[in-house]
């Protein structure tokens, strides 16, 4: 005759030890305390490493959330659906447009520079290659028209 477990013990199918399932949450919970900057799939090899039980990293983050001690690493606010912010008068915010263009044959690169408040076109210019220093001087040469349209008004 086979001796049956009580109704409160149970066989777990996770870790293969005869344990309560609440006294096993409790050993998570507690082994996260004693190693609280560590992230849930790091604790869950650790307490395999120790032979305290052996389980899932879904499991270890199931049962961490669920008592709600996981939280974000990052924890600053998503600003994602909160689109661009405007800006409010003229020449206060710069885009760079590159775009390859086909003239005749020749593929040529564009950089324009347009101003965010009105899209007017502050500078361009068309050149055979792109390169990080090309834009920086195109960059400069949208600066200096600036301040010569600046003076003449």
């Amino acid at each position: 005759m086979h001796a049956e477990s009580s109704p409160q013990r149970k066989k777990s199918r996770s870790c293969g030890c005869i344990c309560s399932r609440s006294s096993r949450f409790q050993t998570f919970i507690a082994y996260y305390h004693d190693h609280p900057l560590e992230g849930y799939r790091r604790l869950t090899y650790m307490m395999m490493d120790d032979d305290i039980v052996a389980v899932s990293p879904s499991s270890v983050y199931r049962v961490l959330s669920g008592a709600g001690l996981l939280s974000r690493w990052n924890h600053k606010a998503s600003k994602k659906g909160a689109g661009f912010q405007q800006p409010l008068k003229g020449h206060e915010h710069w885009h760079i447009d590159i775009s390859y263009i086909n003239i005749r044959g020749t593929f040529y690169y564009l950089c324009s520079i347009l101003d965010g408040f009105s899209r007017y076109i502050v500078h361009w210019e068309i050149r055979e290659s792109m390169t990080e220093a090309d834009v920086e001087i195109i960059l400069q040469r949208a600066r200096e028209a600036r301040k010569a349209k600046r003076k003449a008004s």
